[in-house]
């Protein structure tokens, strides 16, 4: 039972395939939420290797929650929090995130501000170099900059990037439209008032979604530099599949927010970035035109053993399987013949009728990192 007026964190993990991370990551709970009340809860989308045995040896106090099956991301996040004993706040966590010490007694204090309902960490990778975490809300114009600029170059203007990347902004407090979902604290009240987190994303766009349904309920997403954490990130921008869902779902996403005719226009400028990246010869780029052009491809099959957050989605991602060619003089025949010479063929064989904007939702976080332009 929770003590008024004593914080309790319920710390939420989603694990599959996870086994090789969760040594450290428990390791670094103690010191990370040193004098906090707090639990640990853990939802396991299905995994197949030692990850739960090893998650009851080592943290046997925890709740595991076993799916049976992977479930997604977010399924794995609401399952979590709707079996963690009472709390005040809810920290989701990666499995290969890294809590530095003090960081959420100081995220805390940054959530008790006024009208905060998320508050986040800065971030270093494996090698300590600061990761580029906070986020703008996507735009068709940000999706051009990105295109044109690239997401580095193009994040340095407010205007026309998404991802925040001037690292003089992650010196200071800030408040950003949302943030990378590896470490977030939520409170009690923005989770009562604006989850769960949607499921259909699978993968990918779920902590977007979640932010801006928050800072539109009136609960900001706010940044503490002093608080730390270690986030050793997970393959999107390397994996096809994985950064074709990645892709597909800020589509989505922004479709869910925005009407018909802005939505087209955003599609247009996230396929045109990911079709110059593909004639560049970019393997993830050419999957993401796949994934655009056809949102309704088979899935692959996931790798044996992959120990993050991201495995999660291979079970999922769409691939590029062969579909019958469209007939001459049709519009979908006209719009592949025009991408052919940017893509090549295998990237446009699979254009179906109600693709793209408007078209039917595909089922699938990190949207706002781009890959490497």
């Amino acid at each position: 039972m929770t003590v008024p007026g004593r914080e309790v964190v319920a710390v939420v993990v989603v694990t599959y395939h996870s086994a090789p991370l969760l040594a450290d990551l428990l390791a670094s709970l103690p010191a990370g939420l040193a004098g906090l009340g707090w639990h640990l809860t853990v939802a396991d989308n299905g995994s197949t290797d030692a990850t739960v045995p090893t998650l009851r040896r080592l943290a046997p106090e925890a709740t595991v929650v076993e799916m049976g099956a992977n479930r997604g991301y977010a399924a794995g996040v609401n399952a979590a929090v709707a079996a963690a004993r009472p709390h005040t706040a809810v920290l989701v966590l990666n499995p290969d995130v890294r809590l530095e010490p003090g960081c959420v007694p100081r995220l805390l204090h940054t959530l008790r501000q006024p009208g905060t309902g998320v508050a986040v960490p800065r971030l270093r990778d494996g090698r300590g170099r600061l990761i580029p975490s906070l986020r703008r809300e996507p735009t068709i114009l940000r999706a051009l900059g990105d295109l044109v600029l690239g997401a580095e170059r193009a994040g340095r203007f407010p205007v026309l990037g998404e991802v925040v990347t001037d690292p003089r902004r992650y010196r200071d407090p800030a408040t950003a439209d949302w943030a990378e979902g590896s470490t977030l604290l939520i409170s009690a009240e923005c989770w009562r008032a604006c989850g769960p987190w949607e499921e259909s994303f699978f993968l990918y766009s779920e902590e977007t979604d979640f932010a801006l349904r928050a800072r539109d309920a009136g609960f900001a997403t706010r940044f503490n530099p002093d608080a730390g954490a270690v986030h050793l990130e997970g393959d999107s921008r390397r994996s096809p599949p994985l950064w074709a869902l990645l892709t597909r779902n800020r589509v989505r996403l922004y479709r869910r927010r925005h009407g018909r005719l802005a939505s087209a226009g955003f599609f247009v400028a996230v396929l045109l970035r990911e079709g110059s990246r593909a004639a560049m010869g970019r393997r993830p780029s050419r999957a993401a035109v796949r994934a655009l052009l056809r949102p309704r491809a088979p899935g692959v099959p996931a790798p044996a053993a992959a120990p993050n957050r991201s495995a999660q989605a291979l079970d999922h991602a769409g691939d590029a399987g062969a579909h019958p060619p469209h007939r001459p003089g049709t519009p979908q025949h006209r719009r592949a013949q025009r991408l052919r010479g940017v893509v090549g063929p295998d990237a446009v064989a699979g254009l179906q009728p109600g693709a793209g904007p408007g078209g039917p939702p595909v089922a699938g976080e990190d949207p706002g990192v781009a890959e490497p332009a």
